[in-house]
């Protein structure tokens, strides 16, 4: 190791044009995530200024007629619970139409049929719709129901999700507040939060997210976006924007952001929860965050033209600019922990005191995503405390997730288009469910994407090592959070398809 140091400083660091290069590139990648990551203190700030101006809850004075949609493509394990959650509403049989729009291929359209079937001897409005292909996705489906739907407003429940029989009661009365509002969006809340430690931190990445993010740009005048699912429309606002669109592969924060260029009002009811379910499996969250950053990035470069061409006050392009790139962060992520190794060799030449003291400054955008997590988890839970432990956790995911989210930028920057591939459930509740033996699971091999988490997880225990060899304890942190971020999501994503293609084999074949 001591051999490799050595190398390492002879090769690279002892070269000017090198050691100038690094310096420059460095600074710029921290100055990227200290923008993103200092936002944290404007959402803090308007959080604190807005969190006693809590929304009313008027009362439920006339039932207008709801479409709950219901968009689904082969979810065998799920089709049941959303079914039969969204028929438990407590909202006039009269009054509600059930669109289950089911694109699959395998053996859940029957038994989306047949519970179809069940509700409709029952008395409920509940129909099974079948494309004859499935162009356009999820918005493509949701579009195509959307042209015999009968509703006036229309409520979105992805499959994973189990609706609470109130959902109809707690957010159409808000659409009598003011006829320009087109969505009211509820807070998602976690089914499986406690199932294993990928759900944990995902759902305390989530609630970052719902808890505080929607809450305050809602609150503060801000574009905020409806999220796929758990919301409701106003249809005349979905058809007023231009309807569905499949042009990218976040069709809801599409829709969102030209629904509110036409001037429709969102509201967020932080306190009105829609539980669902999260991904137990690291390679079916890989295939989730993949489809979220990519799509973000397409609707960016879609609409921040619009958005800055547009008649609103230029607080909120500048805060719509940094909502629809904030992905943009992840390659800089990779990018400052590949430096930060260099670094460590370059300080020790000495001779850069002023940088070094300069670029402490930075440590601000960490303290400013801290708070931001603190009072997600202080406002919703008792024991946030120990929740709060999660933030390094979360802060290691973020470094270990960043090489399969950069490929999603990228390839969202350049224009090229991907299959929207969905987000596989398995009706995972309980600790003692198991997803190995479903058969969404995909048949992982390693790709590319693997290698590079494996190569960067040991290069930057090579930059550990290296910091404490020279005494650097100051960036001994870091270094150990991209570390443990590398290793982690590799190391999951080859033990669980070691897992899966073991239980497989170990399967009696048809």
């Amino acid at each position: 190791m001591i051999l490799a140091m050595t190398m390492f400083r002879q090769e690279f660091v002892e070269n000017p044009v090198f050691t100038d290069f690094v310096l420059y590139l460095y600074f710029i990648s921290l100055l990227i995530l200290f923008a993103f990551g200092a936002h944290g203190f404007v959402m803090v700030y308007h959080y604190l200024k807005h969190r006693k101006n809590e929304p009313s809850h008027p009362p439920l004075t006339s039932t207008p007629i709801v479409t709950v949609q219901l968009p689904m493509f082969n979810e065998l394990y799920v089709v049941n619970r959303i079914i039969d959650a969204v028929c438990a509403m407590e909202y006039p049989k009269d009054r509600l139409e059930i669109q289950v729009l089911d694109d699959s291929t395998d053996e859940s359209v029957e038994v989306a049929a047949k519970a179809v079937a069940r509700y409709r001897v029952m008395g409920y409005d509940i129909t099974h719709v079948r494309r004859g292909d499935r162009s356009g996705f999820k918005a493509g489906a949701l579009k195509y129901g959307l042209a015999s739907a009968k509703g006036e407003f229309i409520a979105i429940f992805d499959a994973d999700f189990v609706p609470n029989p109130d959902f109809l009661q707690k957010t159409i009365p808000h659409f009598s507040i003011d006829p320009r509002i087109g969505v009211v969006q509820t807070r998602w809340e976690h089914l499986n939060g406690d199932y294993s430690l990928l759900t944990r931190t995902q759902a305390f990445a989530l609630d970052g997210h719902f808890v505080i993010e929607q809450d305050v740009r809602n609150k503060a005048g801000y574009f905020i976006n409806f999220n796929g699912t758990g919301g409701v429309w106003r249809k005349e606002a979905i058809l007023d924007a231009g309807n569905w669109q499949s042009d990218t592969l976040t069709e809801d924060l599409d829709l969102s952001y030209r629904a509110q260029l036409r001037g429709w009002k969102f509201r967020y009811l932080a306190d009105v929860t829609s539980p669902a379910e999260l991904p137990a499996e690291v390679n079916a969250l890989k295939t989730q965050q993949f489809r979220w950053t990519k799509g973000a990035i397409e609707t960016a470069r879609k609409m921040l033209p619009e958005v800055w061409k547009a008649k609103i006050p230029l607080r909120v392009k500048i805060h719509s600019t940094f909502h629809l790139t904030n992905n943009i962060v992840f390659p800089f992520i990779i990018l400052a922990g590949v430096l930060n190794v260099p670094l460590i060799f370059i300080k020790q030449k000495g001779g850069h005191e002023a940088y070094f003291a300069m670029m402490s400054v930075f440590v601000l955008a960490f303290i400013g995503s801290f708070l931001f997590y603190l009072f997600s988890q202080k406002s919703v839970y008792a024991d946030w405390r120990r929740r709060i432990l999660l933030f390094p956790l979360f802060m290691a995911g973020s470094m270990g997730f960043a090489v399969n989210n950069s490929r999603a930028v990228f390839e969202g920057l350049f224009r090229r288009k991907s299959e929207f591939i969905r987000t596989p459930k398995y009706a995972i509740t309980e600790k003692q469910d198991s997803w190995m033996e479903k058969k969404y699971v995909a048949r992982r091999k390693i790709d590319w994407v693997l290698i590079i988490e494996i190569a960067l997880a040991l290069y930057c225990l090579f930059g550990v090592i290296s910091s404490l060899y020279y005494l650097e304890f100051a960036a001994v942190p870091f270094q150990l959070l991209y570390f443990l971020g590398f290793s982690f999501v590799s190391w999951l994503s080859i033990r669980h398809s070691l897992e899966t293609r073991k239980l497989r084999q170990q399967m009696p074949r048809a």
